[in-house]
């Protein structure tokens, strides 16, 4: 599907649903983040990378949604854990185009439409790694690490805890507030936030919680 075939109201949606997130971005910007919906409901048809069908659904559900994390961003370089279909590194490499964006997923099917879709929108920031986090070994550790779907906060401490930087950060998405998740977590590790978030369109309950590494003194 082609940008031209989309929804007319797809861009007035996105645009009303940055404006309601105080999210400033440029027209190229915006344009890629249309493109990005257009090639993802191309891809859909034979790879069923989503269960949201409906290009105004994906403009909550993936775009704004992914773009909440932008406050949460520390550094220069950023690791997505499990990103499935791009989400949310895809949005938040095409929104922060001076920051490095490792993309991580195990699925080939999903790799190769993230590869696609860098390459697509000229997404230079972007490298797509195929790997499970368990057996991905970064030459240096990352400031900022995120997920959008890990099975639980401990399970995303304890796979990707070794590749956060020093002084770096681990982001998880959460729906409720994860209150038993956290009490579980690893003990090197506390909440430094736990931010709720509302997304326009999505009546839903969202939380960012930020983890960092305990000082060693």
């Amino acid at each position: 599907m082609s940008k031209s075939e989309l929804p007319e109201n797809l861009p007035r949606r996105l645009d009303e649903g940055l404006a309601a997130m105080e999210i400033a971005l440029d027209g190229m910007a915006r344009e890629k983040l249309l493109a990005l919906v257009a090639l993802l409901l191309k891809w859909n048809k034979a790879y069923n990378l989503t269960a949201v069908r409906d290009p105004l659904e994906m403009v909550p559900r993936h775009l704004l949604d992914s773009l909440s994390l932008l406050p949460d961003l520390q550094g220069e370089t950023i690791l997505d854990v499990g990103t499935g279909a791009g989400f949310p590194g895809l949005p938040l490499a095409i929104a922060r185009p001076g920051l490095n964006f490792t993309l991580l997923d195990s699925a080939l099917k999903r790799v190769r439409f993230v590869r696609q879709a860098a390459l697509e929108l000229g997404l230079e920031n972007v490298e797509v790694v195929q790997s499970r986090i368990e057996d991905y070994r970064p030459a240096e550790g990352f400031d900022t690490v995120t997920c959008r779907a890990f099975s639980s906060l401990g399970d995303f401490v304890t796979a990707a805890g070794e590749c956060v930087a020093p002084g770096g950060r681990l982001v998880a998405m959460k729906g409720r507030y994860p209150e038993e998740e956290l009490a579980q977590c690893p003990s090197a590790w506390h909440l430094l936030e736990a931010r709720p978030v509302a997304i326009p369109g999505l009546d839903a309950e969202r939380h960012q919680i930020v983890l960092s590494r305990h000082r060693q003194d």
